[in-house]
């Protein structure tokens, strides 16, 4: 293990090194180039990056959970540059974790919890790592998606992004695959978590898939792109204008952006949800999420939801390992374990501290 990282580190810096050689020589007409140069270094970093956060994986989880990372497809592209050219139209591959509980008995049935990645662009990190053993000690199998647009995975991959478009549908993917390959999934037994983007995407499943999950959570979901565009900065707007991403801004496009919120399709809710936000989050600001929940009790809807006063943390109030985050945790997961049963439910801050440090029984 040590080796390896040396090893990783040796790369980061050689790249690095070189990336300030290509920099230097540059001047003129070739700061373009200079630049396009300096992306491509940002994606290999990601990728090595990602390297070494797999291994963490291994090391962190090992000892309660089976993890392992398939190679699975969901919908074309949604953008086709040379739709003639063959293969064009082929399926988007993506790569997805999965976490199995150690403690899983020959012949049992797993509830499953899909749990999409935040974003823009990002990726599923060793970040979730509490969040995650304590998922897998209840007994759920866990599968996270590395949806169109993570990174860690190249260019090429950065680039499919279809925010709240394709990407909700490569997560449902994920769901179909998993269902159809395993039979040890229970397909009765299967619901989302999500935060921040993930929130949007688990939204977004819930809303067009509300026969596939039995719940939901979304924590401090990003809910409406058109007020979003509207407090963000010039660099956050340009980024969805950029002709890769949705290549308009939401004065041009109104329609492209309502499209892609979830805020508009609150009428679709048939599934157990639960919604968290925070007073004090300077990512997804409160006035965005307390849309939704108007919206949602607009159209009549069945659900529970929370907004925290100023708490620690912002955005990751409820991720990270303060005392409120970790009572705040119990609560979800004891919403979850009303529809999903899991052979082990934490109801106690005595079990989460046991989930998050003991290894599998």
């Amino acid at each position: 293990m040590k080796n390896l990282l040396k090893v990783m580190t040796v790369l980061a810096v050689t790249l690095l090194m070189g990336g300030a050689f290509l920099s230097a020589q540059g001047g003129g007409a070739k700061e373009e180039s200079d630049q396009k140069r300096w992306e491509a270094l940002d994606h290999r970093l990601d990728q090595l990056e990602k390297a070494v956060d797999d291994i963490l994986w291994f090391q962190r989880l090992s000892d309660v959970a089976w993890v392992d990372k398939l190679f699975i497809a969901g919908p074309p592209p949604a953008r086709i540059d040379e739709p003639t050219l063959m293969g064009a139209k082929n399926p988007v591959k993506f790569w997805t974790y999965l976490f199995l509980p150690k403690a899983m008995k020959r012949g049992e049935k797993l509830p499953l919890l899909i749990l999409p990645h935040g974003g823009v662009h990002a990726n599923f990190t060793t970040y979730h790592t509490h969040i995650v053993r304590e998922l897998v000690s209840q007994g759920y199998a866990v599968a996270a998606p590395e949806y169109r647009g993570s990174t860690g995975y190249g260019a090429g991959f950065y680039r499919q992004v279809d925010y709240g478009g394709l990407e909700v549908e490569d997560v449902d993917a994920a769901r179909k695959t998993l269902l159809e390959c395993y039979g040890f999934l229970d397909s009765q037994r299967v619901g989302l978590i999500g935060w921040s983007h993930g929130g949007l995407i688990t939204l977004m499943n819930l809303f067009q898939h509300p026969q596939a999950y039995a719940v939901g959570f979304a924590g401090v979901p990003v809910s409406d792109l058109v007020a979003r565009m509207g407090y963000s900065d010039d660099e956050y707007r340009e980024l969805f204008s950029a002709k890769y991403h949705i290549g308009t801004d939401a004065r041009e496009d109104f329609n492209e952006y309502r499209r892609r919120s979830p805020v508009f399709h609150a009428s679709k809710l048939q599934t157990p949800l639960l919604i968290h936000t925070n007073t004090n989050d300077d990512d997804v600001y409160v006035l965005e999420v307390e849309s939704l929940i108007n919206a949602l009790k607009a159209n009549g809807k069945k659900f529970s939801w929370e907004i925290f006063q100023d708490a620690p943390g912002g955005h990751s109030f409820d991720r990270i390992d303060t005392p409120l985050a970790r009572k705040t945790r119990l609560k979800i997961y004891a919403f979850l374990a009303e529809y999903l049963h899991p052979r082990k439910p934490i109801t106690s801050l005595k079990l989460l501290d046991e989930a998050g440090y003991l290894p599998a029984p």
